[in-house]
This record gives C-alpha cells, structure tokens and sequence, in this order.
C-alpha cells in the first residue's frame, strides 16, 4: 500500500494544518486587550494555555506520523490501514458531521431573531432524530424543556440576559413573578 494512502500519512497532514491554525490562534490572544488591574491572570491567559496544551499534543502526533511514514509500519500497526473516506457520498458519518456545522451555522444567524429557546429546540429536535432518537415523546420533551430549563436557569438565577425573540411574552410572564 502506498505510503500516501495510509492513516499514518493522514495524521501527518492534519497535525501540520492543526499547528498551523494553533500558531494562527495564539498570535490572536497576543491582540487582546490587557486591562490594567490585571497583575497575573489577563484575559488571553486562558486560551494562550489552552493553545499550548494543544500545541504539545499535535507536536507529539506529527513527531509519531513523520516516524511512521518515514520508517514504515509493520502491517499489523493500526496507522498502517487505508485512510478512510472524507467524500460525504461515501461517509454518511462526515455527511451527517457536515449537516450539523451546516446546523450551527443556522443557529447563529437565528439566535437572535427567533431567539434562543425556540431556535435551541428546532436544532435539538434535528440532531436528536439525525443521531438515532426517534421516540416522538422523548424528542419532543428534551428539546422543549432543556433549553427552557436552561433559559430560566441563566435569566433568573445567573441574570444573563438571552434573546428571546418571538418568545419575549415568556420573559414578560416570568418577569411579573
């Protein structure tokens, strides 16, 4: 088997693409504002660590990939197997993993029109049923009472202030109790 086809020679590609955006994401944190009460702690701090923690672990998978392509495999080694497919036709796995960013997408642009509740729901329902859940009750009721749940949660008891869009009567209601 080609060297080239191999998921060895795949983990190769991605840890260099995912260093690269690591390396893009860091200089990013360098352009946060620093407020100046801060003294240890600033707000890039947390990302910056995240990032490196990142880093690390890539380095590690391109170290190992770089040593298996170039070295070779014994053809019992599991990165020794053909890659799988990234064509969504074939993969119904990356067609569905495709449909669900295509999803938040959607969410995003909705959020503030429709607001969070409804437009929670609809996206719940979808991933619900597209990951094997089809009990109409149990659908129905996770999606419509978790993102309930957690609107009043955030609202009453953490005071985050979450659009609510054609809701907003929901918010007045609440608000008078």
């Amino acid at each position: 088997m080609k060297k080239t086809a191999t998921k060895a020679f795949t983990n190769l590609v991605s840890a260099i693409l995912l260093l690269a955006f690591e390396i893009w994401a860091y200089i990013q944190t360098l352009g946060f504002k620093q407020p100046k009460s801060a003294k240890y702690v600033k707000p890039a701090t947390f990302p910056q660590v995240m990032i490196c923690g990142m880093a690390i672990f890539t380095v590690i998978l391109l170290i190992q990939s770089i040593l298996k392509v170039v070295r070779g495999m014994s053809k019992y080694d599991y990165d020794n197997a053909p890659a799988p497919s990234l064509n969504p036709v074939k993969n119904r796995g990356i067609a569905a993993a495709l449909f669900v960013i295509v999803l938040c997408i959607c969410y995003s642009f909705l959020f503030e029109s429709l607001g969070y509740v409804l437009v929670s729901a609809i996206i719940c329902a979808i991933i619900m049923v597209l990951i094997g859940k089809r009990d109409a009750k149990t659908v129905v009721l996770v999606s419509v009472l978790v993102p309930l749940v957690m609107w009043f949660i955030f609202y009453k008891f953490l005071k985050v202030n979450i659009p609510m869009g054609v809701l907003q009567p929901l918010r007045d209601l609440v608000d008078k109790f």
